[in-house]
Order: structure tokens, then sequence, then C-alpha cells
């Protein structure tokens, strides 16, 4: 593959779009299947009573431990919850990989444009929630 065609450029960012998508939505397929079984019937009481600006966790462990105890047993909303975290990373990885593929081709301009990009995508996510004071 030629890496200084951007159609061959543009074949790889695609595939990694593609599969990302295809991996999230078969994580959470899988968690609301365990979902279905658990309970053996949708409950709709939650959206019923639906509140804006509450998300209703109902006791589920959000936090990176509480995410690889509830994979391991096998936890239905533990299952979606990666899911969405696959598609969160998604279009993260998709930069990433432009990162490396224009380094790759030595284009110095662009490895610092999404460099910078890169930078913004991963400090929003990481480091702006623990800002005292900052609620987006």
């Amino acid at each position: 593959m030629n890496l200084k065609d951007p159609v061959s450029m543009n074949v790889i960012i695609g595939k990694v779009l593609r599969y990302g998508v295809l991996i999230s939505a078969a994580v959470t397929v899988i968690g609301a299947i365990g979902l279905v079984i658990s309970n053996g019937r949708l409950d709709t009481s939650a959206f019923i009573n639906y509140n804006p600006g509450v998300v209703p966790h109902d006791g589920i462990d959000v936090t990176l431990s509480g995410l690889a105890s509830g994979l391991v047993s096998f936890s239905p909303s533990s299952w979606i919850e990666l899911g969405v975290i696959f598609l969160i990373a998604t279009p993260v990885s998709r930069v990433l990989i432009s990162v490396l593929l224009f380094a790759a081709e030595k284009d110095r301009l662009y490895v610092v444009i999404t460099g910078v990009v890169l930078t913004l995508l991963l400090f929003s996510m990481l480091v702006t929630p623990f800002i005292p004071g900052f609620h987006a």
C-alpha cells in the first residue's frame, strides 16, 4: 500500500472507522441481549419517569474497576458501557491513525496539525472533567 497515495490513506482510515463502529455495535448488542435475558422483559419505567438532566445509574458502578468487574461477571450494563466507550474511541483512534500515517509520509505540517487536534481531543476527554468548577 502506497501511503503517499491519498486513496490508500482513506482506505485505512475508512477501515478504522468501519471496524470501530461494528465492534461497538456488536459489544452493545451483546449487552442488550444480556439485559433482555436477565430481566425477562424490557423495563420501560425509566423512560416513563424520564427526568432530563439526570442520568439514572441505578446503582451501576461507572468507574474503570467497576466496568472491569462488571465485564467479568457479565453485567449487561457494563457490556453496553464498553460498547459506548468503543464508539467514543473510534473517531479518536482515527485521528491517532492519521498522525501515524502523516508521520510515515513525512508530512510534518499535517503531523503537527493532527497532533494538536489529538491533544485537544484527549485533553477535553481526560482532563477537563477534573477541573474544579468546570461543568460541561
